[in-house]
């Protein structure tokens, strides 16, 4: 899986090359291989675009890496989004259809990401780490 995120991430930045600012494309290729990740279930690929403040502040326990490993995901869609370059900011909110694999029930749940430019790494990083597939349960 991580290999399918980093030829999506390769081929997003080559595919962008005709935007408007080395930033976003960055993102793009970013908010790429994020939902490409998330997508696949690739949880562990998603974790190393979180800000590694938030990583190291909060890891991922053994007992939240057994939960998405219970689930599939089944949809991903941006249902709306903003970025402020100049600032370093931007903002997605997601939906992302959810499916339990030993009850197969599916549901839907709403996540917002959002997003810092890096300037020292030139890179973006997501502030709001992993999304909540268990929000209200």
């Amino acid at each position: 899986m991580r290999l399918i995120t980093t030829v999506l991430l390769a081929v997003l930045a080559l595919a962008g090359c005709a935007s408007s600012s080395p930033a976003a494309n960055a993102l793009d290729a970013a908010q790429y291989a994020w939902s490409g990740a998330i997508r696949w279930n690739d949880f562990g690929g998603a974790l190393n675009l979180v800000d590694p403040r938030l990583r190291e502040e909060h890891p991922l326990t053994e007992l939240e890496r057994k939960r998405y490993e219970q689930i599939e995901i089944s949809a991903y869609r941006d249902v709306g989004s903003s970025r402020n370059i100049k600032a370093g900011t931007a903002v997605r909110s997601i939906q992302i259809g959810v499916v339990n694999k030993h009850t197969m029930e599916q549901r839907e749940v709403r996540y917002q990401e959002t997003w810092r430019w890096d300037e020292a790494g030139k890179t973006w990083w997501i502030t709001s780490g992993l999304p909540d597939l268990w929000a209200g349960e």
